[in-house]
């Protein structure tokens, strides 16, 4: 029998997940389905427990569920429980075990696809919702200089900061003479945009949903260094607003998330079939339809 799989979100008719998951389920000869769902604002939890009753074997969760997925979960990964949202769910029994691949997803699409390294780089992390959450411990791990988290109200942001404070603190002893010193792991600062003027940021990563919207982000002039990489998590024809505003203030490199999708959803395979489909051509297939 066919294996069930699908998306969850509201809106969700929009969603790239089922083309990239028949994809994967092709390349790997993984015999499953995968569909989108758009759940009910006030029905997530019940739309997720009719499509286990139906015999579905695990789900993506996006936007706006990934913090209500994480409080269905009777298991979580470590990653999930330090982002404190959940983008993938597997259905064994009665439990259901939450992930979150958001992070790794991310970190890939940056490190590996656009060959840019995030170690020794200051970071600037735009929002502080569950989109933010999800990376914070991956991009931490990669052991930047520095990472600043930048929101609309500050007291957020900062919140955020407190929540990832001990990935920051020192990360190895080394010998220096006859003492043992450590070595400082990534500084990590938050406060609200304006916060930002007068700093340089080698990578500024889009986290807030503006880009969904259109809302311009009120990001002061000059925080792009001269070889810095814009990067969005949402993506679409053409530039985003808020890479077209990274265009303008001079960033070097602009990506779209368009290859976060990608690698989030093929860890998401992994984690539900065993097996890592190869992302690069599936990414590449994509990247084209949405060029015409």
């Amino acid at each position: 029998m066919t294996d069930r799989y699908c998306v969850f979100g509201n809106p969700v008719a929009h969603s790239r997940s089922p083309a990239i998951h028949a994809r994967f389920a092709a390349q790997c000869h993984q015999d499953l389905s995968y569909e989108a769902i758009l759940a009910p604002l006030d029905g997530f939890a019940a739309t997720v427990r009719s499509f286990v009753a139906a015999g579905g074997k695990g789900a993506n969760v996006t936007l706006p569920f990934k913090e209500e997925a994480f409080g269905l979960c009777t298991r979580r990964s470590a990653r999930a429980e330090r982002a404190g949202a959940v983008n993938t769910l597997a259905f064994t029994g009665p439990e259901i075990f939450g992930d979150n691949t958001d992070g790794a997803g991310l970190v890939r699409d940056i490190e590996v696809n656009l060959e840019f390294p995030l170690a020794g780089r200051s970071v600037l992390l735009l929002g502080a919702g569950g989109a933010a959450r999800g990376v914070i411990a991956p991009i931490l791990e990669r052991q930047p200089a520095g990472l600043f988290i930048a929101n609309r109200t500050a007291d957020k942001a900062e919140a955020l900061a407190r929540r990832f404070s001990e990935l920051a603190a020192p990360q190895e002893y080394r010998l220096r003479g006859a003492t043992m010193e450590a070595t400082a792991g990534p500084r990590v600062d938050a406060g609200n945009f304006a916060k930002t003027a007068g700093r340089i940021f080698d990578v500024v990563i889009n986290a807030t949903s503006a880009s969904l919207s259109g809302a311009a982000l009120p990001l002061p002039a000059g925080i792009f260094a001269p070889d810095s990489l814009a990067y969005d998590m949402m993506y679409g024809k053409g530039d985003t607003p808020f890479l077209a505003l990274a265009r303008e203030q001079g960033a070097a490199r602009l990506a779209d998330g368009l290859g976060m999708l990608v690698e989030q959803a093929a860890e998401a395979f992994l984690v539900w079939r065993g097996v890592r489909p190869d992302s690069a051509p599936v990414l590449a297939a994509l990247r084209e339809q949405l060029a015409t």
